[in-house]
């Protein structure tokens, strides 16, 4: 089905139905709180009742959106229509109790999601891996109801855009991105004071567990050499045990963002960051490419999932066995995509993509 189609399906369903509990996953990153609190808006202006529900509190720097004194932590006790789930692969990452969510609501599950990794667990499922957020897919939606974009979706939408481009920074952004962007700021959007709030107000907290962080990074060779006399494909990798986060006086919040300066680094071709996990043995992967290898195969093989550039996935074990495994894994992609290339193409450099 194209989007389209996709589109024009998805709002007959919601003008069809009248109430409605939006979520995403759990730990919510800018993408998942903007597109949720954007569709809520969407849907009042179309007379419809939403309620936005997530497992876990709203990171600070979005506390400024609008509607998210609203946000609930809980499944609402009243029946709804219909659930609809942004940017999740499936109802167990939102994390809330399978019998309380069963019991209030009618079994009408409806999914946007624009990772590649993105499954059709729901009875509709929209999935645009081309999308650059998923609030650029709401954004559409917002369009093609004829609603008209009020500053308050203006500004969330903004938000979702912003960060789920690394700053309009990530392969995905094409010229239609910035007219989005160019739209939602006609609209209402501020983007200095979204910028404020989102990528210049780090509690002293997360900049000490930065400093840890980094002050452990490795840098190995993926053992995959470039052609024409360029160094070998590298990663860069670095942890934090929760024995550093106590230290540092930070949260899971606080780890948000260290891998993005493990991926600037000059040379490496993948950067993977490490955080030691509560209640169990093993470690929460963030993993970032800049753009030969696509890791979100890599992240799929350990059972998480993602973007080509962006992904993550958890790994039981200790710190060695985990970075071992992480790293042997990236290293054997490297070479076994390296050598295909290398034979279909000898005269061009190789291509580390899955």
């Amino acid at each position: 089905m194209t989007n389209e189609a996709s589109i024009h399906a998805l709002l007959e369903l919601l003008h069809r139905h009248n109430s409605f509990v939006i979520t995403s996953h759990v730990r919510p990153d800018g993408d998942a709180i903007g597109s949720t609190l954007g569709l809520m808006h969407v849907l009042e202006a179309m007379g419809k009742h939403a309620v936005v529900v997530f497992a876990d509190p709203i990171p600070d720097i979005y506390a400024s959106l609008p509607g998210v004194e609203r946000v609930s932590r809980r499944i609402p006790d009243s029946k709804f229509d219909a659930a609809i789930i942004l940017e999740c692969d499936s109802l167990d990452r939102c994390n809330f109790d399978p019998e309380e969510f069963e019991a209030n609501h009618p079994g009408l599950i409806i999914n946007v999601d624009h990772h590649a990794s993105g499954r059709n667990f729901a009875n509709f499922n929209w999935i645009d891996p081309d999308a650059a957020a998923v609030g650029a897919m709401i954004y559409d939606l917002a369009l093609a109801s004829g609603t008209p974009i009020t500053s308050a979706m203006a500004n969330c939408l903004y938000v979702a855009l912003l960060t789920d481009t690394g700053s309009f920074a990530y392969a995905a952004v094409t010229a239609s991105t910035f007219g989005m962007a160019e739209h939602l700021v006609e609209c209402g959007a501020n983007p200095h004071d979204i910028a404020q709030a989102v990528l210049f107000s780090y509690p002293p907290a997360k900049v000490r567990l930065l400093g840890t962080a980094l002050s452990k990074m490795h840098i190995e060779s993926l053992g995959a050499s470039k052609n024409n006399g360029e160094h070998e494909a590298q990663v860069a990798w670095c942890a934090v045990s929760l024995n550093d986060m106590e230290r540092a006086g930070a949260d899971i919040e606080d780890c948000e963002g260290v891998v993005s300066y493990l991926i600037g680094i000059a040379g490496v071709e993948a950067a993977v960051f490490l955080r030691e996990v509560p209640s169990r043995t093993g470690y929460r992967l963030s993993i970032r490419s800049k753009g030969r290898i696509d890791i979100a195969c890599v992240a799929e093989h350990f059972g998480g999932g993602g973007h080509r550039n962006a992904s993550g996935c958890s790994i039981d074990g200790t710190l060695a066995e985990v970075s071992s495994r992480i790293v042997a894994h990236l290293r054997a992609v490297c070479s076994r995509l390296h050598a295909r290339s290398t034979v279909d193409h000898p005269s061009l450099p190789a291509t580390l993509v899955a």
